[in-house]
C-alpha cells in the first residue's frame, strides 16, 4: 500500500486539493474493479484541524495532523491563490514537515502554484522546477537557485515532482499514476477524466508579459521601444545606440534584467502580437507575418513553433474567436 498525503495549506486552491484524492480513489475503484487489491491509501493532511479556504466559502478537515504521519511515500504541494508571499509566511509550518519526510524518502510534487511552497523548503535549490507561466518572473525573482523550466508541463528531479499553470497538474497526476501503476491504468484513467495523458507543454497558453519588474531604466526604455515598434526591423546594435551604451553593456545589462537576451526578447514581443493577431483577425499567415516585421516565412514559423509550441495554422486553427463560435 502506497501512502499518499495530500497537504492542506492556507490560501489552496480547493480543486488542487481535491482532483489528486479524487483520481487516487479513483484508481483504487478501477484496480479493484479488474480483480487488483488497491494500491493507494490517500489522505488529507494539515497543521490544524480545519483549514477554511476562500474567504471561508470552503472548510477542510483533514484526515491526519502533521505529527501524526509517522510514513508517507507521496506527497501534494497544492496550487496556492492570493499573494504568494502572504501564502509562503502563513504555511511556515509545512516546510520542515516536508523536509523530514523527504529525508525519509517521500516523493514530493508540486502542483501549479505550490511551486512557490514547495522551492520555499530549498529542496528544488539546483534542481528543474515548473509553475504556472504567468508567475514565472516572479519565481524567478524569489528562488535564483531554481532552473525554472519555461513551458513545461512536467519536471522530474531526484524524486521532486512539479506540473505547470492551472489544469496542467492533472497530467503530472496521471504521469505518478502511471509511474505507481502501469501504462494501462494511467490510460484508462485519462479516458475516464477525459485528459489528454501525453500533453508536454503549456506554451500555447502562455502570453508574453513584458518582463519589467526590474529597477534598470535605460533597458525599460528598450523594452518600450521594443514594444512600440516590432512592426519594424530591429537589430541590437541600433538598441544600444539609442541608449548610448556599448554593444555588449547593453546586451549584459538586457539579459540580467529581463532573463531574456535582446534577440529574444524582439521575437516574444512580436510572436505575442501575430498570437493576437491570429486570435482575433482574418488575416493569413503571410500577412500577419509582415505585420509583425518579419519577411522570410521559414524564419517566421520556426520562431513562432519555438515559442508557442504550435505551427501558425495550428495556433489559427485552436485560438480564432470565429472557428470557436463554430465549434460552440
Amino acid at each position: 500500500m502506497k501512502h499518499v498525503s495530500i497537504l492542506v495549506p492556507e490560501t489552496a486552491v480547493i480543486e488542487a486539493i481535491a482532483d489528486p484524492r479524487y483520481l487516487f480513489t479513483a484508481v483504487n475503484e478501477f484496480l479493484q474493479a479488474s480483480g487488483k487489491q488497491p494500491l493507494f491509501k490517500v489522505e488529507l493532511v494539515a497543521a490544524s484541524k480545519e483549514v477554511r479556504l476562500n474567504d471561508n466559502l470552503f472548510s477542510v478537515h483533514p484526515d491526519k495532523l502533521l505529527e501524526d504521519v509517522d510514513q508517507t511515500d507521496l506527497i501534494f504541494i497544492p496550487a496556492i491563490s492570493g499573494n504568494v508571499n502572504n501564502a509562503i509566511e502563513s504555511n511556515e509550518i509545512l516546510f520542515p514537515w516536508i523536509v523530514k519526510h523527504h529525508a525519509r524518502g517521500s516523493e514530493v510534487a508540486s502542483l501549479c502554484m505550490g511551486a512557490f511552497l514547495l522551492a520555499s523548503t530549498g529542496l528544488l535549490d539546483g534542481k528543474k522546477c515548473s509553475t504556472h507561466w504567468l508567475f514565472s518572473s516572479q519565481f524567478r525573482a524569489m528562488f535564483p537557485n531554481v532552473d525554472l523550466v519555461d513551458g513545461s508541463i512536467i519536471t522530474e528531479s531526484q524524486g521532486i515532482y512539479s506540473s505547470g499553470g492551472a489544469n496542467s497538474y492533472w497530467n503530472l497526476l496521471l504521469y505518478l499514476v502511471e509511474k505507481y501503476t502501469d501504462r494501462d491504468t494511467a490510460i484508462l484513467a485519462a479516458k475516464y477524466f477525459a485528459i489528454d495523458i501525453d500533453r508536454e507543454s503549456q506554451l500555447a497558453f502562455m502570453m508574453f508579459q513584458g518582463q519589467k519588474g526590474h529597477e534598470d531604466e535605460k533597458i525599460k526604455k528598450a523594452q518600450e521601444f521594443i514594444d512600440g515598434n516590432y512592426q519594424e526591423k530591429i537589430t541590437v546594435d541600433q538598441l544600444a545606440d539609442l541608449l548610448a551604451l556599448g554593444r555588449r553593456s547593453f546586451e549584459r545589462r538586457f539579459k540580467s534584467a529581463t532573463k531574456n537576451t535582446v534577440i529574444e526578447y524582439i521575437q516574444r514581443v512580436k510572436i505575442e502580437a501575430a498570437k493576437r493577431s491570429f486570435e482575433s483577425s482574418r488575416k493569413n499567415i503571410t500577412e500577419v507575418m509582415f505585420d509583425v516585421g518579419y519577411t522570410d516565412n521559414k524564419s517566421f514559423r520556426d520562431v513562432f513553433k519555438k515559442i508557442t509550441g504550435l505551427t501558425p495554422i495550428e495556433y489559427r486553427n485552436k485560438y480564432h474567436k470565429e472557428v470557436l463560435v463554430l465549434q460552440a
